[in-house]
């Protein structure tokens, strides 16, 4: 049974076959099918980004003192 990719080792590979696709020194066939891995990658490590910021969230504290917790999303974290 194959082990699950995680997005780390996802986003090492696409980085593996940007550079390889960037050297140019690499047969169209074999070009071609990096290109498709590379894309199937960035899907995937696009798919990981979207649900780990659903699950994003923070405790904060009401005005009585009390938490709670509050969703929040990529732009309120430069806030």
């Amino acid at each position: 049974m194959e082990k699950a990719q995680t997005f780390e080792e996802a986003l090492a590979r696409l980085e593996a076959v940007v550079k390889e696709l960037e050297n140019g020194k690499i047969p169209l066939d074999k070009a071609l099918e990096l290109f498709g891995e590379g894309v199937s990658l960035a899907q995937f490590c696009h798919r990981q980004l979207e649900e780990a910021e659903q699950k994003i969230s923070i405790l904060m504290t009401d005005a009585k003192g009390n938490l709670i917790l509050k969703e929040i999303s990529p732009p309120d974290l430069n806030t």
